[in-house]
């Protein structure tokens, strides 16, 4: 089904690979004679080289300087990332910024405050030059595919499944300050990424979907690392094999397996795609050349993939249907096991009531949002529930087409009827099942959903109140399948269903009539409104010559996700007040963090005053004495030691791109990240744009706890001389334990941004 290279490949004319060996160089040579390349020429033909090349300012392929293309963001990261760029100097949008409204579209939590958002955008759009989507339009990614993307371009996203290479487009999703950067007209900055290629071949069997590829993909790649910050790029002949609809609902899925973008050939198939769109100009076949080298190769069997479930709590907990049908009782014990991990043994776990008369009962089925909402798995979805109902017990099923021009057509061909006359609920393009803020179900209740995520609480559960229910991972086909059986999990293959295959027709007048575009003229006389909810960022210092850090959170699960880091869900209604979210700062994983860390803030808010710290309590005040004693050739005072709190975490930031998971931490003085590895590029790049230290300690077995001081004496100086190796010392009154914090690679802009205290010192005038 999927398989691994074990090194690097070669690709020759698109449809044979040659995995690097032995004799991989002589068979080259052997069939290649004179059009041999090496395998840093060949590297150089990955579709993936010749669009970051395209866009790359730096004049150096090893060390990219990117500009974009477009840029795209939902209502909760607009407000923090024009705030942020407007307190650096801001004054039009430089290239296209679409600002959409999808995640806070209820307007159901905190009074006025998301709809003084969303008036926010559409008046920045106005005042800056951006595009407007009212809420319901549109999910940020659909809206993207139909109206933005465009063969061999790049757009940068504040929202981490921001993937449209299906379409030729290779697309990032990161942390707001990066976008910040693009409309300051600075670049984004990466070495070159390794790529990885996806070679597809055969077909999909009947019934199976995007969904069931994508997670058995995920499933394969995650946990080792395979693709991890690297780029995806899918070839084979199985590519021609899949609609543009069945590519799409791939692609946005491989977020999930922490790469950083991706890329797919396009053919005919893709061009119709954007000709139904009204943008066939903006096709553009792409192709790896005729000998093309990729770091590592996955191989993708289409025709052996059966339908897939990914089980709570991590799109990477993957099974066939068959296989859990058929083992339930054990697997669903191993997922109770892993539960221990994910939540912490704060509330009881069980999946044991599931099972009944044998089979696997379900009670919520939601297709929904960037992955789901498609419209050839809506209709894929109708065909299979025409003539059934989902019956009148617990079972519940919603689905969310991804745009309003995607529900028109729904209505027009009668898709939408047959899904209402089975029991199922139309609703709008809407994001909140994916991330906690829409379909909660009831405690102890199992939700299937073609949607991106499964963490702990993108239902909307609260462990801290004792609620907790789950999300499994599906494919539109199987949840369809599963409504069609009343709530028993039933795998879309077992269906005798006629799949009718409708063609799709694009209204353009629904954005024409609701989506404000200034063309990129920006109004310099529009008053922006601002809501009272919407707060400017608390003033941040620059980084002191020393750093004296206190541990306030100690997380030891093998990955921490950014929900855990600050949750999803109604929490970003305060997604605009820096210090109104900070409260919520690792609620659900450590809820003693946020006064702790507050503890600790007090003392540098002391030293930033002009006082000694030593007056904010009798420990503070003994251990700066104690520091004064153990490090008496150093002149310890209030200019020269800053104070902040630190996390150690083993891998933290898989999970969402949002800012906010460092931002809150620095709101509350954090100063640094302690972690064995950072799970994605993105939160270790949003802790140096927020200033701070993104640690590596590379032993597991720790010489510092929670509640422990680690001092680190001359920082300043080593950012500046470009150290990697960080000397720093856990204190215990004047004794000192000597440690080696790492800092890795940084750039000469983000060694500037840590001293200067964040991104907004760095570009405020």
């Amino acid at each position: 089904m999927i398989t691994l290279s074990k090194g690097g490949a070669y690709l020759l004319n698109g449809n044979e690979v040659i995995e690097v060996g032995d004799d991989s160089e002589e068979i080259l040579k052997s069939k290649l004679g004179q059009n041999y390349l090496t395998k840093e020429e060949a590297a150089k033909n990955t579709m993936a080289y010749n669009i970051l090349n395209s866009h790359n300012t730096s004049g150096n392929m090893e060390k990219l300087q990117i500009k974009f293309d477009k840029l795209t963001s939902h209502d909760i990261t607009f407000v923090g990332i024009i705030q942020t760029a407007r307190a650096s100097g801001l004054e039009k949008f430089p290239i296209p910024y679409v600002l959409t409204n999808c995640h806070n579209s209820l307007c159901a939590v905190g009074g006025t405050i998301n709809e003084d958002d969303h008036m926010f955008g559409l008046t920045c759009a106005k005042k800056y030059g951006g595009v407007y989507v009212p809420p319901h339009q549109a999910v940020i990614h659909q809206f993207a595919r139909e109206m933005l993307a465009g063969g061999g371009k790049m757009i940068l996203g504040s929202d981490s499944h921001t993937r449209y290479g299906a379409l030729g487009t290779m697309a990032m999703g990161e942390g707001g300050p990066e976008l910040v950067k693009q409309l300051l007209s600075q670049t984004y900055d990466i070495n070159m990424p390794g790529v990885i290629g996806i070679y597809m071949t055969g077909a999909p069997a009947k019934g199976v979907g995007p969904q069931d590829v994508a997670l058995a993909i995920i499933g394969e790649v995650f946990a080792n690392g395979y693709v991890n910050n690297k780029v995806m790029e899918f070839v084979g002949p199985g590519v021609s094999n899949l609609s543009a609809d069945f590519r799409i609902g791939v692609d946005v899925m491989t977020t999930e397996t922490t790469c950083l973008s991706s890329i797919w050939r396009t053919d005919e198939k893709i061009k119709e795609f954007y000709d139904i769109h009204g943008r066939v100009d903006d096709y553009k076949e792409l192709n790896p050349g005729a000998v093309t080298y990729y770091d590592g190769m996955v191989y993708v069997e289409l025709d052996k993939i059966k339908p897939m479930i990914a089980m709570p709590f991590h799109p990477s907990n993957t099974y066939t249907i068959d296989e859990l049908n058929a083992n339930l009782a054990d697997i669903l014990h191993d997922v109770e096991q892993k539960a221990l991990v994910s939540l912490d043994g704060q509330v009881e776990y069980s999946l044991q009531d599931k099972i009944r008369n044998g089979r696997f009962y379900v009670e919520q089925g939601i297709i929904a949002g960037c992955a789901g909402g498609g419209f050839e798995n809506i209709c894929a979805a109708a065909d299979i529930l025409k003539g059934n109902n989902i019956g009148s017990d617990e079972f519940t099923l919603s689905v969310y087409p991804a745009s309003m021009p995607v529900y028109m057509e729904l209505i027009k061909n009668g898709c939408a009827a047959d899904i209402m006359e089975a029991g199922g609920v139309m609703k709008t393009a809407f994001c909140g099942p994916c991330f906690g803020a829409g379909d909660t179900p009831s405690n102890n209740a199992f939700s299937i959903r073609h949607s991106t995520r499964n963490f702990p609480n993108r239902e909307g559960s609260k462990l801290q109140n004792g609620q907790i229910s789950s999300v499994a991972l599906m494919d539109a086909r199987s949840i369809a399948a599963t409504a069609a059986n009343k709530g028993y999990l039933t795998a879309a293959t077992d269906m005798d269903v006629e799949y009718k295959g409708r063609t799709y027709h694009f209204d353009s007048s629904i954005y024409a009539n609701r989506v404000f575009d200034s063309h990129g003229v920006a109004d310099p006389d529009t008053e922006i409104k601002f809501g009272p909810n919407i707060k400017d960022w608390p003033k941040m210092e620059a980084l002191t010559d020393n750093l004296l850090l206190k541990v306030v959170s100690e997380i030891h699960d093998p990955v921490t996700t950014t929900d855990e880091l600050i949750p999803s869900g109604e929490t970003s209604s305060y997604r605009s007040n820096p210090l109104g979210l900070a409260e919520f700062t690792l609620s659900r994983k450590d809820p003693e963090y946020v006064k702790n860390a507050k503890d600790v803030h007090k003392a540098e808010q002391i030293r930033v005053s002009g006082k000694c710290p030593c007056e904010h309590s009798d420990e503070f005040g003994k251990v700066w004495n104690g520091l004064k004693e153990a490090f008496p050739e150093m002149n310890i005072n209030k200019e020269t030691v800053g104070i902040g709190s630190t996390i150690y975490a083993v891998k933290p930031g898989d999970g969402s791109a949002r800012e906010q998971a460092a931002s809150c931490q620095k709101v509350l003085g954090g100063w640094a990240n302690i972690a064995h590895e950072y799970a994605t590029k993105r939160y270790r790049s949003n802790l140096i744009n927020w200033g701070m230290l993104p640690f590596i300690y590379e032993d597991m077995k720790l010489p510092f706890a929670k509640g422990d001081y680690i001092f680190v004496p001359d920082i300043a100086n080593a950012i500046k001389e470009k150290k990697s190796d960080i000397t720093a010392y856990v204190m215990n009154g004047t004794e000192k334990k000597k440690i080696t914090l790492k800092l890795g690679e940084m750039t000469d802009d983000e060694r500037e941004i840590i001293l200067k205290g964040c991104l907004i010192n760095y570009n405020r005038v």
